[in-house]
């Protein structure tokens, strides 16, 4: 009787051990297999760190193809403030050749954040960020970005419009046509672990795409004809304000548009939003006078 007891105990813990064996191998299957891609995916988000790369706009042409706004290459610098070792070193190497303060990059390199850009590290030239990746600094990053660049000017600011600093339209056919001209952005990707410390896993890059180009009815030739015509007259007659349209009268395409006071595009911010805002032959109205006059029956 005794030896029975023995015996079932025996296979009663054998049976637990078997199952808790079946159990942990089931559990092993499951994190390995079924939610291998969903648990893979959350330890990439951990370990990731994103920089967005914004996409160059479309152009903007006239009829005949000349460009009228357009995207040049450019370079903005990040840091992980986590990754650089000598602070004071790499604020001091950056403030020379961004030709800035001090005190202005350590602030940004000794941040506890993942990832920072030093306000002075944007649109730089080729040269600047040559001379900032020769010091093979670890946590200073270069970024190839663009920058909105618009050959005329003030000239035809109230129809194009402007760009903000993230890229984005903010004003005329910009605005208007945002989503055809902003493009897809891409990223530069590296992993680091929660210290900030860069892990031995190889950098990702996805190229941005290019926007679509917006072709329009003006000829430019004319437009610089009006403009300086609009220039003429409100000097000569000293007038506050000048406006012209030049139309196609059989399709009723806008060959010319001009608009006086107007304002550079690439400092925006230094004007008035009366100025910005008011495209005058858009904008402004005035009274028809006699055109519309009724007819006195005799």
């Amino acid at each position: 009787m005794f030896f029975n007891d023995i015996h079932i105990r025996m296979r009663f813990v054998l049976l637990v051990i078997i199952i808790a064996f079946i159990l942990i191998i089931g559990k092993v299957f499951y994190i390995q297999v079924i939610s291998y891609n969903k648990l893979s995916k959350i330890t990439e988000d951990l370990w990731s760190r994103k920089m967005t790369i914004n996409a160059p706009r479309g152009d903007i042409v006239d009829r005949n193809g000349n460009i009228l706004a357009t995207s040049i290459v450019t370079t903005t610098v990040y840091v992980v403030p986590n990754q650089i070792k000598d602070k004071e070193l790499v604020s001091q190497k950056l403030a020379e050749i961004l030709n800035c303060d001090y005190d202005d990059v350590y602030k940004y390199v000794s941040k506890h954040s993942s990832m920072e850009i030093i306000r002075k590290g944007m649109d730089l030239s080729s040269e600047v960020a040559d001379k900032i990746e020769a010091l093979g600094f670890d946590g200073v990053y270069l970024v190839v970005d663009s920058k909105r660049y618009y050959p005329y000017g003030e000239m035809l600011a109230h129809i194009i419009g402007f760009v903000g600093s993230d890229n984005q339209g903010l004003s005329g056919l910009e605005l208007t046509y945002d989503e055809y001209l902003k493009g897809t952005n891409g990223e530069l990707k590296y992993y680091s672990d929660g210290k900030g410390n860069k892990l031995e896993i190889p950098d990702s890059y996805v190229e941005p795409t290019k926007g679509m180009t917006l072709k329009l009815t003006l000829d430019i030739e004319l437009v610089k004809a009006v403009y300086n015509e609009l220039k003429n007259a409100m000097d000569k007659y000293n007038s506050a304000a000048a406006l012209s349209i030049v139309m196609k009268p059989k399709t009723g395409e806008i060959l010319a548009m001009g608009s006086l006071p107007s304002f550079e595009p690439d400092n925006y911010q230094n004007y008035s939003e009366e100025v910005i805002n008011r495209n005058l032959p858009i904008w402004m109205t005035f009274e028809p006078g006699s055109t519309f006059k009724n007819a006195t029956p005799v």
